[in-house]
């Protein structure tokens, strides 16, 4: 059944809710309670009806169903203030009161959850298509459809714990985890009720990819043992049954909804990196790789750190990748996101060249694919680092709008917040990003601007405690070796001051002062204080004059 209100579309077969074009991110709990309102939008119901239908009279604290109403109307652009469509009737219930059309849902292919297999980063659902989008399903000489390179199932959790009642709780992880999955662009995933018809069952991932034409399958369990949470994680080469990735996750047990967010944002971005790693390792042995192979080589190049050499390597296979195809988003978004990292690691003479470089390709991917979120996020990168903090804050707010699950926008307004002489409140979101995502690929990224701004209050011990650790996450980022020279200096540490300088050197040879110095990102006078102490520090670390 599909039920459309105001420019809303609520289709309880696919489990979506579009506004416009649009698909609005929306949680599985979310969602139940958006379906029994409006099924129900005839008369009040109660916090004792929602409770018995959506959490099957399980306890439910009253904190925990108001956010959930308060997520039901945002995500149809309602407000407790407002209550255009859902009013709230005090000491009485709820009712949906906005007008509303029945349609049937029309019939689909089975494959549902899918991104559109355009580029990297764009998303959109479509039906299964080929690499140049004509719709039809590439074969390989065999007769048998070839998988999509980046195609992956999420089998239904196991739940190990002792407690029968905890299925609900394992199956939502399941579903959330698909549906944030498949917002992810050219990440091809199987529709979650095709993916239940396998469980409970002894399976061979080999068969399950051959039945379902994907590439990778995800495996895993939910235990709750005590107060305490684990869920494990397996990614599997369904071609060959190769283990690429495992994980464990373990946390103290609390609100259950708060937990189920945490978890899966967690899971599905360490996934999505994980994914493109491996399609880049594939692609590496391709005597004709075409753009999309490239992109994700590029891509994979970036991951390994930002130092000339890795981003110089990724520039070239984006340009091969836009010489194919010049219209490819990835390849657009990935030339963004080079000189945007070259602008802002100084490994130019010319960092404002770069920034506006990559605001042109970031505005070129968007003009392909306007709700892509990280395109946004890169935007607001360039704004931020052109002196446009304010502006592009609200790209990167915006990219949250589109992914709440978007941890690395939450980095960049903390970028935005130290130049705009604010870096007390930088921290914080650093915090927060780790929270959505704390074994993101961009950690030690985030953990340089955290120390960065310590450095900038004269906090220097807690500078040193962020700058160590994004060193010791990836060696390949000069800007922190270079930073922790500075701190260590301020501090009088003159011989471990040099040695960091040395490292960073190495990493990226022409960087001088005078490269600093001449950075325009800002012209407030709180931030070009912290930055004459940077380079203070810098200075007595032996960094070159220039």
């Amino acid at each position: 059944m599909r039920y459309l209100f105001e420019d809303y579309t609520f289709d309880t077969e696919r489990r979506e809710l579009h506004r416009g074009a649009d698909a609005v991110p929306i949680s599985p709990q979310v969602f139940d309670l958006l379906e029994f309102l409006i099924r129900n939008r005839e008369h009040v119901v109660s916090k004792d009806d929602l409770i018995g239908a959506v959490w099957n009279g399980r306890v439910v604290s009253d904190a925990a169903l108001t956010t959930r109403l308060n997520a039901v109307r945002h995500a149809i652009g309602d407000s407790g203030h407002e209550q255009r469509l859902l009013r709230t009737l005090p000491r009485k219930g709820f009712r949906f009161v906005g007008s509303v059309q029945e349609t049937q849902t029309p019939a689909v292919a089975p494959v549902a959850a899918r991104l559109d297999e355009q580029d990297p980063g764009r998303a959109g659902r479509s039906a299964a298509g080929n690499r140049d989008g004509s719709g039809a399903v590439a074969h390989n000489d065999g007769g048998r459809p070839r998988s999509a390179r980046l195609s992956i199932v999420v089998l239904p959790f196991a739940n190990l714990s002792a407690d029968p009642q905890h299925d609900y709780f394992v199956d939502s992880v399941t579903e959330t985890l698909t549906t944030d999955l498949s917002r992810f662009g050219n990440l091809f995933v199987i529709a979650r009720n095709s993916a239940l018809s396998y469980k409970g069952k002894e399976i061979d991932v080999r068969q399950v990819g051959r039945e379902l034409n994907v590439r990778y399958v995800l495996e895993g369990s939910v235990q709750r043992n005590g107060n305490r949470l684990r869920v494990n994680v397996q990614l599997i080469d369904a071609e060959n049954g190769k283990h690429l990735w495992a994980e464990r996750f373990e946390k103290l047990v609390g609100d259950l909804f708060d937990m189920q967010d945490e978890i899966v944002s967690s899971l599905a971005y360490t996934l999505r990196n994980q994914l493109v790693v491996a399609a880049a390792r594939r692609a590496e042995g391709l005597l004709h790789p075409d753009a999309k192979d490239l992109t994700f080589q590029g891509i994979a190049c970036l991951y390994k750190g930002w130092t000339a050499e890795y981003v110089g390597q990724a520039r070239e296979f984006f340009e091969r990748a836009l010489a194919i195809d010049h219209r490819s988003m990835g390849a657009l978004f990935g030339m963004a996101n080079v000189d945007l990292i070259a602008g802002f690691s100084l490994l130019t003479d010319e960092p404002t060249a770069c920034f506006l470089a990559a605001e042109t390709n970031a505005i070129k991917a968007l003009s392909l694919a306007p709700s892509d979120a990280y395109a946004h996020q890169v935007l607001g990168a360039t704004y931020i680092m052109t002196n446009r903090a304010v502006q592009g804050i609200a790209e990167c707010e915006h990219a949250l709008v589109l992914d709440r699950n978007l941890a690395g926008a939450h980095s960049t307004i903390g970028i935005a917040k130290t130049l705009m002489g604010r870096a007390a409140e930088t921290e914080g979101h650093i915090i927060e990003a780790f929270r959505l995502s704390p074994r993101d690929m961009g950690a030690c990224h985030w953990m340089l601007f955290a120390g960065t701004a310590k450095l900038h209050l004269g906090a220097d011990a807690d500078a040193v405690s962020w700058l160590r650790r994004s060193i010791e996450t990836n060696r390949n980022l000069p800007l922190a070796h270079f930073a922790l020279a500075a701190t260590l200096g301020l501090l009088g540490a003159l011989d471990e001051a040099r040695g960091a300088a040395r490292a960073g050197l190495a990493l990226n040879p022409g960087f001088t002062l005078r490269r600093l110095r001449a950075a325009k990102s800002s012209d407030n006078p709180t931030f070009l204080a912290g930055q004459e102490r940077m380079r203070e520090g810098m200075r007595l670390a032996g960094v070159p004059k220039g």
